[in-house]
């Protein structure tokens, strides 16, 4: 049998034990948000990505069956506004090269609601030539029943950019629809209306631009121009 002893044993007074708990509280206020919105920002570009890539995968496997997607038909109304011809066109154009967890169908609005499995959700709309990605569906749920409809979600500075991305899907751009020459013959690609090639115009451009007082609807094309990643400037916080 072995014996010891313990030698200058010490204890935590209360007073010591309440104050490193309150510096730990501390510490933890001042890194837990900025931890939370880095994981956030990280999920939106990881998703981002995922989404761009899947649907021109789907793209390019439709194209075999159905040919050049510039002679697809793209019965988009002369107002701009959705029409029952989105289910339709998602039935033969999409639908049997995606892998989604489900679809719904909006019959109210003429939507197609593509949720996949990452948890991510895309509203199809007017004939395939508009995507309002959701990089987290539950945002969409919570978002719905407060808007008239996704025309208002598309013109608030608080949901675009943050909550919901705009992409377009115009390769061969009716002649009457000036504007969309940046997608022609592209597939499905970030929004940009009339051009905006550059970062400066994406940023800048009056109304549509990703900047605290643009409607933010050229989010979707900065954060592609810099690689997937949301820049250091972004106007918006997660």
């Amino acid at each position: 049998m072995f014996s010891y002893t313990l030698k200058n044993k010490t204890a935590f007074t209360l007073a010591e034990v309440l104050i490193t708990l309150g510096i730990i509280g501390i510490v933890a206020a001042l890194t837990l948000p900025a931890l939370n919105q880095h994981y956030k920002r990280q999920e939106v570009e990881t998703r981002l990505q995922k989404f761009y890539s899947t649907m021109n995968q789907a793209l390019k496997q439709s194209e075999l069956d159905n040919g050049d997607i510039t002679t697809w038909e793209y019965n988009i109304k002369s107002n701009g506004r959705d029409n029952d011809t989105n289910v339709e066109w998602y039935n033969k154009y999409l639908a049997p090269y995606l892998k989604p967890l489900k679809v719904d169908i909006d019959n109210s609005n003429n939507y197609v609601l593509i949720y996949f499995t990452d948890g991510s959700m895309v509203l199809l709309r007017r004939a395939g030539t508009t995507y309002n990605y959701f990089p987290n569906a539950k945002n969409y749920e919570k978002l719905k029943d407060e808007f008239i409809d996704i025309e208002t979600i598309g013109r608030s500075t608080k949901i675009l950019g943050k909550d919901c991305f705009l992409f377009a899907l115009m390769p061969e751009p009716n002649p009457t629809q000036n504007g969309w020459d940046y997608h022609k013959n592209k597939g499905i690609e970030p929004y940009r209306w009339h051009g905006a090639g550059t970062t400066l115009d994406l940023k800048s451009t009056t109304g549509y631009g990703c900047s605290k007082t643009g409607t933010k609807q050229y989010c979707t094309a900065v954060i592609q121009e810099n690689g997937w990643k949301i820049p250091k400037d972004y106007p918006v916080r997660f």
